[in-house]
């Protein structure tokens, strides 16, 4: 059952990571938002999962496992922002590749962390229950 979850997960994230590089374009000097983009909404998406955990939002592993490994793991790709920023140096572009790298890290750290405090809250209802 774990194979199919990160099957699954995998191949959505691969077409999602796909058809978003795809439709969102690439800037005059090379600086690649859509990479950026999905970079972060993948930090922000994993803060968010790996947070709720099974106690707060009864969620199988296999879901999460799917969604995390599978989904997050297809769909952001350090390899692709590392080549990226690697040739914006190359071709003499230092100044929007230091820009790249310190949205990419700086912001996914941050998206993480909102991440992970939004996945802490109590779902409605557990709220009023609490107390």
């Amino acid at each position: 059952m774990n194979g199919i979850a990160l099957a699954a997960g995998g191949f959505a994230g691969t077409l999602l990571r796909y058809w978003l590089g795809e439709a969102i374009p690439t800037l005059g000097d090379g600086f690649s938002l859509g990479i950026l983009i999905i970079n972060l909404f993948g930090c922000f998406a994993l803060g968010v999962l790996f947070a709720a955990t099974p106690e707060r939002w009864s969620t199988p592993p296999q879901i999460r496992l799917g969604l995390g490994t599978g989904v997050m793991g297809a769909f952001t790709t350090f390899s692709t922002f590392s080549v990226q920023s690697a040739d914006l140096l190359r071709t003499g572009h230092a100044v929007t590749a230091g820009l790249y790298i310190l949205l990419s890290v700086g912001g996914g750290l941050a998206l993480s962390f909102a991440g992970s405090r939004l996945g802490r809250r109590p779902r409605r209802g557990q709220e009023e229950a609490a107390s």
